[in-house]
């Protein structure tokens, strides 16, 4: 087996490409396994950061993948991962949006649309899990994570005021 970590980054994600169904963060339970548990490339807190960053960066929040990249293998790494995740799936969406409005209005076209949707929602379910897992490593930090899940969910405050507070309490040390 090749052991350069170039080839492990475009093989990894060139496949998670095809089933990262919803985006890049319906992704991050596989992407956080393989780079923290199975490959060994970082720990649970750098692949919490690196998901911050990439949510606070301007742009795709794909730049997760990059970050991976940069961090296993530098700026080659950097550019193979990126060029891995979304190469397959840009030629996929090629091919499938040129026949996919043929069949607006088959039933089996209507059904695949509806049954994308629960496993979408799925997906990015089980990343909030994960990173709240990598993240909150005390009780205190677990219940601001659910506190302001709650609270985004059950009402129409902006989350950067939720996000601010947060801030504010590790600052402060409560966290």
């Amino acid at each position: 087996m090749n052991s350069s970590p170039l080839v492990a980054l475009a093989g990894y994600f060139a496949l998670l490409s095809l089933f990262a169904v919803g985006g890049a963060n319906a992704a991050i339970p596989e992407m956080h396994r393989v780079a923290v548990e199975a490959m060994h490339w970082m720990s649970d807190r750098q692949f919490a950061d690196m998901f911050a960053i990439a949510q606070v960066s301007p742009g795709p929040n794909v730049i997760i993948v990059t970050l991976i990249g940069y961090h296993v293998a530098g700026l080659a790494g950097a550019a193979v991962a990126t060029a891995a995740m979304c190469g397959p799936t840009c030629v996929l969406a090629f091919v499938v949006a040129r026949t996919w409005d043929r069949f607006k209005e088959a039933r089996w076209r209507m059904a695949v649309q509806a049954g994308l949707v629960p496993v979408s929602l799925g997906l990015i379910g089980a990343s909030c899990f994960v990173l709240a897992r990598a993240a909150d490593h005390t009780a205190v930090a677990g219940l601001l994570t659910a506190a302001t899940a709650l609270v985004a969910f059950a009402t129409r405050i902006n989350p950067l005021f939720l996000f601010a507070a947060g801030a504010v309490l590790g600052l402060t040390g409560w966290l």
